[in-house]
């Protein structure tokens, strides 16, 4: 299960990284948890096979298809951590940009900013303060900072940092102001943040409409109409007894 090249090592490593697991050993781990998983299901379709006496290409078909799921399992678990870590990233963004924003407009750098900003967030928004710390660090190493921007996105992988990175080093490219890009890009999240909310808004009376008709429609029919049953049954009865 080891990757093969370096580019599938590199790919694994920043799955993980976007997941919060940025040690050495972590895809090592990984690739081994999908081989214990996998074995493991697998012995136990082999077990519940044989105890239920199935026909061997049952059993064969039983172990293969439970190995796969527990080769699978880690996957799955590895795209759940990336994309919870990612929605929290992306929901500290508008904040962060409004603290850069004050930080360049009262004079600091842009290093310096980032710097600042992922010290106020550290409590707040603990995963985007990370990553800030994580660029930070590099330019302080000595990596330029178009560059080490450049790494920030590519470890966080949403389309916002993405975007942020694309616009500031644009704006330092062409000598633009740097807070006015920030503002425009903190109007902009903003405005992206609300029109979600409405349409998650907008599809609550869709998803509303599965309870309703399971749960309490049936409900509400059983009190209604209830006692208007057993009336007519006790009149049907009476009924019957006097004839």
């Amino acid at each position: 299960v080891m990757p093969k090249s370096q580019q599938e090592q590199s790919t694994l490593r920043i799955k993980l990284a976007r997941a919060g697991f940025r040690s050495d050993a972590a895809p090592m781990l990984f690739l081994a948890s999908k081989t214990v998983l996998a074995l493991m299901l697998a012995a136990l379709g082999l077990v519940l096979g044989l105890a239920s006496g199935q026909t061997p290409q049952k059993l064969v078909g039983l172990v293969v298809f439970l190995g796969g799921i527990g080769f699978m399992l880690p996957n799955v678990w590895l795209w759940m951590g990336c994309r919870k870590r990612s929605q929290k990233i992306r929901e500290g963004l508008p904040d962060a940009l409004d603290l850069m924003v004050i930080s360049v407009e009262a004079g600091l750098g842009l290093d310096a900013t980032i710097q600042r900003v992922a010290k106020e967030l550290q409590h707040v928004h603990v995963e985007l303060s990370e990553e800030f710390v994580i660029t930070t660090m590099e330019t302080q190493m000595g990596l330029p900072r178009q560059e080490a921007l450049e790494n920030l996105a590519d470890r966080v992988g949403i389309p916002e940092i993405k975007s942020l990175v694309a616009v500031v080093n644009q704006a330092e490219k062409f000598g633009t102001s740097i807070a006015k890009t920030l503002r425009n890009q903190a109007d902009a999240m903003r405005v992206k943040r609300r029109q979600a909310a409405e349409e998650r808004a907008q599809k609550t009376a869709v998803k509303l409409m599965i309870p309703l008709v399971l749960f309490i429609f049936p409900s509400i029919m059983v009190v209604l109409g209830g006692p208007a049953m057993l009336q007519l049954l006790r009149s049907l009865g009476g009924m019957q007894g006097g004839r």
